[in-house]
């Protein structure tokens, strides 16, 4: 089953994080890890600008994970 958006943001910021604990130089604040996610995601949407037909089949989910991670507030 495929994750909601918000879920998708959630899960991406969350990854970052759990990296940042495991880097030997230091955790990453969660703001930090919201701005790589917003990196991830703009990479990806790049992606289809520059692959042949288009990598990316659903370019709006795409668009509402980053809408979602710009709304992201950690609680």
């Amino acid at each position: 089953m495929r994750l909601s958006p918000k879920e998708k943001a959630e899960e991406l910021i969350r990854k970052y994080y759990s990296f940042g604990l495991n880097n030997v130089a230091g955790s990453f604040s969660w703001y930090e890890c919201k701005k790589f996610a917003l990196f991830t995601v703009d990479e990806i949407l790049k992606a289809r600008e520059v692959s042949p037909g288009g990598l990316i089949l659903d370019e709006d989910y795409w668009l509402e994970v980053k809408e979602e991670l710009i709304n992201w507030k950690n609680e």
